[in-house]
């Protein structure tokens, strides 16, 4: 009998489980996590939830564009900095569908969604494993708060494809390190391309990037001496080159524009950064608070995440400098213990520091060796570190803390790191002192790790059920947009001016059979992504007004057309006011 576990008797009718049985138990769950996530969110598209807005419908008309030959934009219009990958993903949908359509927009972030948790799951065992501790992870993640979904399901630039990336850099990283046989070159040039790709896409994920990289650096310098490091480079210039073919052509550094955008040329106070930064950012970022808003109760996370942070960094560098001929997954705070992984999450696993499972062995967690594991868990904490605190130090986090609170999306990479410690406590409680005793804070430890898992999930639970209950609001909200377009096709209106959260989600909205023109309150011309729908709408005889009601710009029209009673005409549907010149 397995030393420290505890034979159950069992009666002579008493039926013995079968092998495997908990092993296909846990399989079971872990895919009806992954169908309710992606389910949830299908749901969510077919309500046109999340809301929508221009800067989405900029990259629907990037991708209307490249469907039909007109265009194959570098950068997010406007703009010279983020790339326009969604635009390129979503084109061949509207070629296939013969249209644009905010569904078609977002099939591909949904299908960037699934492949997240697949292979957020997929590191979990790398690291771990542990399939029980995979089924919470993928259950979390799962689990969308408003914030959350935005980032994943808006095809506003980036974010969708970041959390993606980033998991499967992590994974290759994971193989790569630990030896895994075949497809090594293979394995070298996919890193190195999403590397570079990540690099123009948005470089909120290049933390990931880099402590990933060290990691190859450490376990594999030798290896990257040679073909792999040439291959490697080589596949990162490719997955760049739009950025660096764009910036050698016009003689820009794409820095400067990050750098703006970021805040750097704002102030902002200390102390709303960090307020931002380090209270509301984590909370909001990694889905536990309500929609636009986090109640006091919920920044609770903020104040558990520093302490997840250094039990994560302390566990991982304590096995990362364990001797190797010690390091065996034995340890509670390291890895599943051989009884733990024989009983609920498969057969026990060979302990040796070099070995690998093949995930083809479907009867095996895939566990590498510990010292690997160790380090991309360290990975994944530094990671996360850097992100907050380049996040806390920008004016964002400080002048705009919840929407902002979007590039702290890549946290979600770090979960199984960040929770691993306090899952092992959970399940096993902590190990006894050299003594052989317990005293009171480790008699303590397991009810409280249960209690912050419980309440992970509950919290994240919470939110997502208050994000579900906007759908309804947002299908209405979207219906009444589709009757403006409905409405201004009837009356042959081709060239508006309106507002610039108005203009180009109008003209995507109507496959560019209305284009417009941005202006601001005060009726002077605003900033328009795209300049030749400027030159259309001001080269036209009577170009339409278009605005929400009780907008400060249709105040400013409504106080146009009492000056002037014969200048406009008004045409009212629900929500919105249009004017048509006479």
């Amino acid at each position: 009998m397995t030393a420290g576990v505890r034979e159950q008797p069992r009666g002579a009718d008493s039926p013995r489980p079968r092998p495997g049985t908990r092993l296909r138990l846990v399989g079971w769950l872990t895919a009806v996590a992954v169908l309710a996530g992606v389910g949830y969110r299908l749901w969510l598209l077919v309500n046109a939830a999340p809301p929508t807005n221009s800067d989405e419908a900029t990259m629907g008309l990037a991708a209307l564009h490249i469907a039909r030959g007109e265009g194959f934009p570098v950068w997010f219009y406007g703009q010279q900095y983020m790339g326009t990958l969604e635009a390129y993903l979503a084109a061949p949908v509207f070629a296939l569908a013969g249209g644009p359509s905010l569904l078609g927009l977002r099939l591909p972030t949904l299908a960037l969604y699934l492949l997240f948790l697949l292979l957020s799951w997929r590191l979990t065992l790398r690291l771990t494993g542990d399939r029980w501790f995979g089924l919470l992870v993928v259950a979390l993640l799962a689990l969308g708060s408003d914030r959350v979904v935005k980032n994943q399901l808006i095809a506003g630039g980036g974010y969708p494809e970041m959390n993606a990336a980033g998991v499967a850099l992590a994974v290759l990283a994971v193989d790569l390190a630990a030896g895994r046989p075949g497809w090594r070159l293979a394995r070298w040039a996919a890193w190195g391309f999403l590397a570079g790709l990540m690099l123009w896409v948005d470089p909120l994920v290049l933390p990931y990037v880099v402590t990933t990289g060290a990691v190859l650096v450490g376990f594999c310098r030798r290896e990257l001496w040679g073909a792999a490091g040439a291959l490697l480079g080589a596949a990162a210039v490719l997955g760049a080159a739009p950025l660096l073919l764009h910036s050698l052509l016009n003689g820009r550094n794409p820095l400067h524009a990050v750098l703006a955008a970021s805040g750097a040329n704002a102030t902002a106070g200390w102390a709303d950064r960090l307020h931002g930064g380090l209270l509301l950012g984590p909370s909001l970022g990694m889905g536990f608070c309500a929609p636009g808003r986090c109640d006091t109760w919920q920044l609770w996370w903020a104040l558990a995440l520093p302490l997840l942070l250094a039990l994560g960094a302390a566990t991982a560098w304590r096995a990362l400098r364990r001797p190797t001929t010690e390091a065996g997954p034995t340890s509670p705070a390291d890895a599943a213990s051989p009884a733990d992984l024989a009983s609920p999450a498969g057969p026990a696993l060979p302990a040796g520091p070099a070995s690998l499972v093949d995930p083809a062995d479907a009867g095996h967690p895939v566990l590498v060796a510990p010292r690997v594991a160790a380090a991309i868990r360290l990975a994944l904490v530094l990671a996360t570190v850097v992100t907050l605190g380049a996040y806390t130090v920008s004016s964002s986090a400080g002048l705009t803390p919840v929407e902002s609170s979007r590039y702290l999306s890549c946290l979600l990479i770090s979960l199984p790191a960040l929770l691993w410690p306090v899952w092992t406590v959970a399940r096993r409680g902590p190990r006894p002192s050299a003594t052989g005793r317990r005293g009171l804070g480790r008699t303590l430890a397991r009810p409280v790790a249960l209690a912050l898992l419980a309440a992970t999930l509950g919290t994240a639970a919470q939110a997502t059920w208050r994000s579900a209950q906007t759908a309804p609001a947002t299908r209405a909200a979207e219906a009444r947009h589709a009757e403006l377009v409905t409405t201004l096709r009837q009356l042959g209106v081709r060239e508006v001016r309106a507002g610039y959260w108005t203009c180009n989600r109008l003209t995507f909205a109507s496959a560019e059979q209305v284009v417009c023109a941005v202006v601001d309150d005060a009726l002077r011309p605003g900033f328009d992504r795209y300049p030749p729908y400027r030159r259309e709408v001001d080269g036209a005889s009577a170009p339409a007004w278009v605005a929400p009601a009780g907008s400060p710009l249709g105040n400013a029209l409504d106080e146009r057309q009492r000056a002037n009673p014969g200048a406009l005409d008004l045409v009212t549907i629900d929500g919105w006011r249009i004017y048509l010149p006479r």
